[in-house]
């Protein structure tokens, strides 16, 4: 069984940077792809960054050029390195396995709060 646990959301001032991390447990075959999701309230749940096994990336539009994705050296954990922080990137952000660059797929971790205050 796969498990994803995530650590460092929190709240910050806009323009501030924020690191989320995810390690994920179980079937490697199920790590190919790795990503990031947020869910803001009142609204559906997007993409924001993805990440093969090989290092190829997706990114939403609104993050290019700000957030960064990477894995660790083991391949099972996952970064987004959030910067120039904007409010309207406040959410619920969500790790998540098993999928492909542009879907998600079955595994989903526990989700950790990023607030942005302006």
């Amino acid at each position: 069984q796969v498990q994803l646990v995530e650590s460092g959301g929190g709240l910050v001032q806009a323009g501030e940077s924020l690191r989320l991390s995810c390690a994920a447990s179980g079937s490697p075959f199920s790590f190919r792809a790795m990503g990031w999701y947020r869910q803001a309230p009142g609204k559906r749940r997007e993409l924001v960054a993805a990440i093969t096994m090989e290092g190829t990336t997706n990114y939403t539009d609104s993050v290019k050029g700000r957030f960064t994705i990477s894995r660790g050296s083991a391949k099972n954990t996952v970064h987004l390195e959030m910067n120039t922080l904007k409010p309207e990137d406040t959410a619920v952000y969500y790790c998540n396995t098993g999928g492909r660059l542009w879907r998600p797929g079955d595994y989903w971790g526990q989700g950790t709060q990023v607030t942005v205050s302006s």
